[in-house]
């Protein structure tokens, strides 16, 4: 009888926190990224009133008596479902749709979350401002004026530079891509203004110097007089100046001196496609490859305390591939373009935005137009997730059982993918913890009846004497 005692007062307890868990649950239902916890029971020990015993000839088997002591908590589980995502429009706030985790460092103790309700500090730091752990990826780093990101490297904190200057950058390269049309008229030996206009195209695009400074660079066509596939090309660098510089042009591997010409020829074959290029000093191109003229134009410097002497710019004039149509000047019988493809250069600016994408890559948005690379957020996944330990805070730490952390990019190696200006909300589902509490408070007060049963027992037996 004292057995069905002890039996109710474990089912009282572990009913009790089952109910703690179904009220932690429901209490986090707005905790973002909260992943809610199970409590799975199991029948305790048992005492054996009899064996089991073996058939015989004359009889059969007999089963074993056993009376249960009980019941106890077998585990109480992490369920680590995807929780819905909510958009916020904060670009700081990321959220994981698949496995993952965030890892968040505090001095050398090493944190994770699916909460990605991040911000920066006033360092620029990309932190959890609830409690000032920083977010771990990896920084882009500089090489040969391109921004690379080595994820092989270990992680560390990560900084977005808001309002940190984007250095001038020289042109170095610019690409035509257009057409000259075949039907463009001669300019005869003595032309009019007239037909000075009728014969020539004129294309320009703004390029930059090692200042930042915005020159013009002009280049101007006309066919060879006598000929059906031979242009002349002059170049100038700020035209509408005074007076206008000539860039001096060249073949080779290094420019030429300035104040050298500033002319070129480029020859098509019958087909429009480009067959070569030659310069002023009568250096030809191969017959195959990109057609590349080297380029040098002087800038006055203007900056205090030099003593105003010019600064030689340099930068390769790219007319495409020879044989080639998509990338590269052409003659076709159809309306000359008035566009060059691009260059590379620009004037110095100013970070005003950043941008994150499903790699979880940082790109940073310049007042000068560019876009340069700064980071990459981290990811952390584990063989056995649900051994991880819950630390409070929205955090996890590494247990004996969860495995070691496996850390590296999104979308790599089983990870998921990030969203930015999104939340993950809890995975609770209102419905299910309130029928699992109706469920938990039957449970705790049947075990209740059953002591109340027993105690009317043993009241019964007391009264045997009287």
């Amino acid at each position: 009888m004292m057995r069905s005692l002890y039996s109710g007062v474990s089912g009282l307890q572990n009913h009790q926190t089952r109910m703690d868990v179904v009220g932690n649950n429901i209490a986090n239902v707005n905790t973002y990224g909260f992943k809610k916890g199970r409590v799975n029971f199991q029948d305790m020990l048992y005492q054996q009133l009899a064996g089991a015993a073996r058939p015989t000839e004359d009889l059969g088997g007999i089963n074993p008596k056993e009376v249960g002591l009980g019941m106890s908590v077998a585990s109480i589980d992490t369920i680590h479902l995807q929780g819905s995502l909510q958009s916020t429009g904060v670009q700081t706030d990321l959220a994981i749709t698949g496995t993952g985790f965030f890892i968040l460092q505090s001095g050398d103790q090493t944190y994770y979350t699916r909460d990605g309700a991040f911000g920066l500090d006033s360092q620029g730091t990309l932190v959890d401002p609830g409690n000032g752990m920083r977010v771990q990826g990896w920084m882009a780093q500089d090489i040969d004026g391109r921004q690379v990101l080595d994820v092989s490297r270990s992680v560390g904190d990560i900084i977005i530079p808001v309002g940190a200057k984007d250095p001038a950058r020289a042109t170095a390269n610019v690409n035509f891509a257009c057409n000259l049309d075949k039907r463009l008229p001669e300019i005869p030996e003595n032309p009019t203004p007239g037909d000075i206009t009728m014969g020539t195209w004129r294309t320009s695009i703004d390029i930059y110097d090692s200042f930042g400074d915005t020159h013009t660079l002009q280049v101007e066509f006309t066919r060879v007089p006598g000929t059906n596939n031979t242009w002349n090309a002059s170049v100038t660098v700020d035209p509408q100046g005074d007076p206008p510089v000539n860039a001096a042009i060249g073949l080779g591997e290094e420019a030429p001196a300035t104040g050298g010409p500033n002319v070129f020829v480029l020859t098509f074959d019958n087909n429009g496609l480009l067959l070569s290029a030659a310069d002023g000093a009568g250096n030809e191109s191969g017959g195959a490859g990109e057609v590349i003229m080297n380029v040098a134009y002087d800038v006055v410097s203007s900056t205090p305390g030099e003593d105003g002497a010019p600064v030689r710019q340099e930068f390769t004039l790219n007319m495409g591939e020879v044989g080639g149509y998509t990338r590269a000047v052409t003659q076709f019988a159809e309306k000359s373009s008035t566009k060059v493809n691009e260059q590379d250069g620009y004037s110095m600016g100013y970070m005003d935005n950043f941008k994150i994408d499903q790699n979880g890559i940082i790109t940073g948005v310049f007042s000068n137009g560019t876009n340069r690379v700064l980071g990459q957020v981290a990811l952390a996944s584990f063989a056995n997730q649900g051994g991880l330990e819950k630390a409070g805070e929205n955090t996890f730490v590494q247990s004996t059982n969860s495995g070691i952390a496996n850390i590296g990019p999104a979308r790599v190696a089983g990870k998921g993918n990030i969203q930015a200006g999104t939340l993950e909300m809890s995975n609770i589902d209102l419905a299910d913890q309130f029928v699992d509490m109706i469920v938990t408070q039957r449970g705790f007060q049947a075990n209740s009846r059953t002591i109340q049963t027993a105690d009317q027992l043993l009241q019964e037996l007391l009264t045997l004497k009287r």
